[in-house]
């Protein structure tokens, strides 16, 4: 079976598609001796995107049919935005071509500092399956080559990786630090001292750490800095971005021990001569570092779910974090990347080799092989790892096996529960477990817990605290029947499973707990199926946070409301696009959703109370949480434009689970009278 994966790619001018390409199935014709993980397979892609700027849902939608049209087997997609609901267009699209017989995989997201109930699109599709980030247990770096000098001796070389802006060519300079602590973890995070020499002259040299690389980047540019190295404080190198720094022309990072050998020549009073190289021309080696943070564990980046319906997401974890794979030949040919968008493919191109061991191209049945045979792992913030596994809304069922589930005899009918909130509990659920081996195999039944995560930091908070959650360990009480099952070759039995959530926890803080029912059994073999649920209600938490949601001034870069009375002069009714009116100041309606909602309508309210009709584009549905804006000129969403008149904006968002047919299901907020003109249309335009 020579299986097609279908992927719509995002970036392609730049490097991302490239890169996910060659997690498939890049050759062996490298000198790194990388392989893509299924490096067989007939590779299709659907360019969505430009050089740059997003992408809508039509041009997704319309890449994923002419995917599934042209028969691919699998379609992965590394691409996605905050949303939430799986009712969103382009994730109902993906759930129906999955319901076709098509698995499709997207990445969760790379939102992890967003914290719980951050589920991206369309990941977080029914049926979809979301890929969470597991990081590297090695830290590769490709370094190009460079050579430096001590006091004038002969010349050593070393690697660098280079950041952005990356204009080294030719440049050959002394170094200067600070100070020549390498240990100081706020190394460059204070203004420099008077004395500081005119940085132009030299490479200014500064630790990486506490603070970050643009705020260690202005306080050296102050001085005259335009080239800088940061040393690292972890094994390897990374990139790193300065250019929204004025002045910087060329930036890089070396290892922590090249950083501490310089310094340490300076301290003793040599000086230190750094001859650069052109990154694109320089040769590079590739250098495997130990990853002693994070290794193994999941990306402290990866999107967590649940869905606002309590739907489990993300489904599964793969290696995401600090991968080596190709990359444009303008830039290299190789490159080490990380997000979710590279544990995607991987995880795709696994899919792909368990469809031909097995003979099934069934979602469904890859899906629950995968989850069951995940290997859930401890919390770990990035800094330190936890005695609690991580919660399911961060790994779902856990880092994926491909030998395991390419050869697993235990076949569950789902790859999760969720129990709902308790305003909406399903405590009794069930699901089938069929032997597929050919001996009888006996399965003990359990559970273990993960951490709960508390979505607000405290109770009068109203929006998502960021990561890491604030995570416990008070744990559901499971009742799992028959506590132990036999099954003879080609038999299928049912489980069911009563949940009573955690006691002693604060449900206005909305907790999420979740754990994994463990089957063990006599063949050695062990199974694991997630499951999750919330304490509180969902339809309780506020979801319009009505002290960021006004009317501003689109000339506002910082979104100020604007005081009651404010006249605005619009242009005439359809020429707002025109370019004689691309000065117009606007209305702009600032709306900020502490929570998702599934609706949220804009009424134009004129001085008689009466509601003429809404804001352009709304009503708005499946929307994420955070913060928007819209440029209002008039129109309405009926393709009339408002009359010149004295107006207010009701803005009201539905809550989690709430029915638009009840008022009290929506939460409002009416935002101060404004006046609206129209300019007269020129001689022109009449003509016109």
């Amino acid at each position: 079976m020579n299986n097609s994966l279908s992927t719509p790619l995002g970036m392609i001018p730049n490097d991302h598609g490239t890169h996910v390409a060659g997690i498939i199935a890049a050759q062996t014709n490298n000198p790194y001796g990388i392989i893509g993980a299924a490096s067989d397979v007939t590779l299709g892609a659907y360019r969505v995107f430009g050089c740059d700027g997003d992408v809508g849902n039509d041009i997704l939608i319309e890449a994923y049919l002419k995917a599934y049209d042209d028969g691919s087997d699998i379609i992965p997609a590394s691409i996605g935005g905050a949303s939430g609901w799986p009712e969103d267009s382009w994730a109902a699209v993906v759930s129906r071509i999955v319901e076709k017989g098509v698995p499709c995989l997207v990445s969760a997201g790379n939102s992890g500092d967003e914290g719980i109930f951050y589920a991206s699109t369309a990941a977080n599709g029914k049926r979809v399956t979301a890929v969470a980030s597991v990081d590297n247990t090695i830290a590769p770096a490709l370094l190009s080559e460079a050579t430096y000098s001590v006091a004038g001796s002969s010349v050593s070389t070393f690697g660098f990786t280079a950041g952005n802006p990356s204009a080294w060519a030719n440049v050959s300079l002394p170094v200067w630090s600070v100070n020549f602590d390498t240990a100081d973890a706020a190394n460059g995070c204070e203004p420099f001292p008077d004395n500081t020499p005119d940085l132009s002259k030299y490479i200014t040299l500064i630790r990486r750490g506490s603070c970050t690389f643009v705020q260690k980047a202005q306080n050296a540019a102050a001085k005259g800095a335009k080239h800088i190295i940061y040393y690292n404080n972890a094994a390897g190198s990374t990139k790193v971005d300065i250019s929204a720094v004025a002045g910087i022309q060329g930036s890089a990072m070396v290892t922590a021990e090249t950083g501490a050998a310089w310094i340490k020549a300076l301290q003793a009073g040599s000086e230190v001569i750094v001859n650069m190289a052109d990154p694109e021309t320089a040769p590079k080696n590739l250098n495997n570092f130990p990853n002693t943070a994070t290794p193994g564990f999941l990306s402290t980046y990866t999107s967590w779910g649940p869905t606002y319906e309590i739907d489990v997401k993300p489904q599964i974890s793969a290696p995401g974090g600090m991968i080596l794979a190709t990359y444009p030949r303008a830039l290299g040919s190789y490159a080490v990347l990380s997000g979710t968008s590279m544990a995607c493919p991987l995880a795709a191109a696994t899919w792909a080799l368990v469809m031909q061991k097995r003979g099934t191209k069934d979602p469904k049945v890859l899906e629950n092989l995968f989850s069951a045979t995940a290997h859930p792992n401890l919390f770990n913030d990035g800094a330190k790892t936890y005695t609690m596994l991580a919660p399911v809304a961060q790994q779902g069922a856990g880092l994926i096996q491909a030998w395991d589930a390419a050869n697993a005899n235990a076949l569950l009918s789902i790859s999760s529960i969720s129990f709902n909130d308790t305003a909406n509990i399903k405590p009794l659920q069930s699901f089938e477990v069929t032997n597929a081996g050919k001996e009888a195999v006996t399965y003990q039944l359990g559970h273990i817990s993960a951490a709960t995560a508390y979505t607000f930091a405290d109770t009068t908070s109203i929006d998502p605290a960021e990561f890491p959650n604030e995570l416990v360990e008070n744990k559901a009480t499971l009742v799992i029947t028959p506590a132990q099952l036999t099954l003879n070759p080609g038999q299928k039995k049912t489980v069911t499973v009563l949940a009573v959530p955690p006691k002693g926890l604060d449900a206005k803080r909305l907790p999420v707990y979740s754990g994994y029912i463990t089957l063990n059994g006599t063949d050695s073999t062990g199974y694991s199926l997630p499951y999750q649920g919330v304490v509180g209600s969902m339809k309780a938490v506020t979801v319009l946070d009505k002290q960021y949601s006004y009317l501003s001034r689109s000339s506002d870069a910082t979104l100020a409301p604007v005081a009651a009375g404010t006249t605005f002069t619009l242009p005439p009714a359809g020429k707002a696009n025109e370019t004689q009116y691309a000065n117009t100041v606007y209305p702009t309606v600032v709306l900020t959703l502490s929570m998702g909602s599934a609706e949220v309508r804009a009424d134009v309210v004129n001085a008689k109370g009466k509601t003429i009709g809404q804001v352009l584009t709304f009503p708005a549905y499946w929307n994420p949480r955070g913060t928007f804006e819209w440029n209002w000129d008039g129109a309405l969403s009926d393709g009339s434009y408002a009359p010149a008149g004295t107006y207010k904006i009701t803005l009201r968002a539905l809550k989690i689970y709430g029915n638009s047919k009840k008022p009290q299901d929506w939460e409002t907020q009416t935002t101060e009278s404004f006046t609206i003109k129209y300019a007269a249309k020129s001689k022109r335009e009449f003509t016109a």
